[in-house]
């Protein structure tokens, strides 16, 4: 798996990025979002009981990433015409406000090294990528268990104070940088 400290690879996919017609589908690749923040959060299959959760969950936190000037791309192994049926048939799908890639040829969770080793399908590993291109976070669970998508607006959140943050630390507290000014 990548992790910290490596750059994004470079990927081009198609996304469904809308339900009206004649405008679902885009190409999505590494640079189409340069200079932004990416959340770049994976899951299993279409059509599953976990993966709606999260993939809601990040919609309802869409504007707190876009306040952030980070863009959330969501991905899976289903090809863009699975993840259009699904959007079209599941109420907490219908309306996200971020696309969701198919990475049918399994090439951008190969490189990122988060397919699972015996399904064959992405993990449920999210990644921050700063406006670089650089991996700033990596986070991964198994099948069975969904992530905090209020702990990646966290991260994120200490991400960009660029200073030390403790524990727990949340936006708007001081951080260790600061306090360290002013004892010194």
């Amino acid at each position: 798996m990548l992790t910290v400290g490596d750059k994004l690879p470079a990927f081009n996919v198609k996304a469904v990025v809308s339900l009206e017609k004649g405008k679902e589908f885009k190409e999505i690749n590494q640079d189409t979002y340069k200079g932004k923040w990416q959340i770049i959060f994976f899951w299993p299959k279409d059509f599953t009981f976990i993966c709606p959760t999260e993939i809601a969950e990040f919609g309802k936190h869409d504007k707190e990433f876009q306040d952030r000037d980070a863009q959330i791309l969501g991905v899976s192994t289903d090809s863009e015409f699975v993840h259009h049926a699904w959007r079209t048939h599941h109420a907490d799908l219908k309306n996200l406000p971020f696309p969701m890639l198919a990475d049918i040829k399994r090439e951008l969770s190969s490189s990122l090294g988060v397919l699972h080793k015996e399904e064959g399908v992405a993990l449920r590993a999210t990644f921050i990528v700063d406006p670089e291109g650089i991996i700033r976070h990596v986070s991964a669970n198994d099948l069975s268990v969904g992530r905090n998508v209020k702990e990646v607006v966290r991260t994120l959140d200490a991400f960009q104070t660029d200073e030390l943050c403790p524990c727990n630390w949340q936006k708007g507290e001081e951080t260790l940088t600061s306090k360290l000014q002013k004892a010194g």
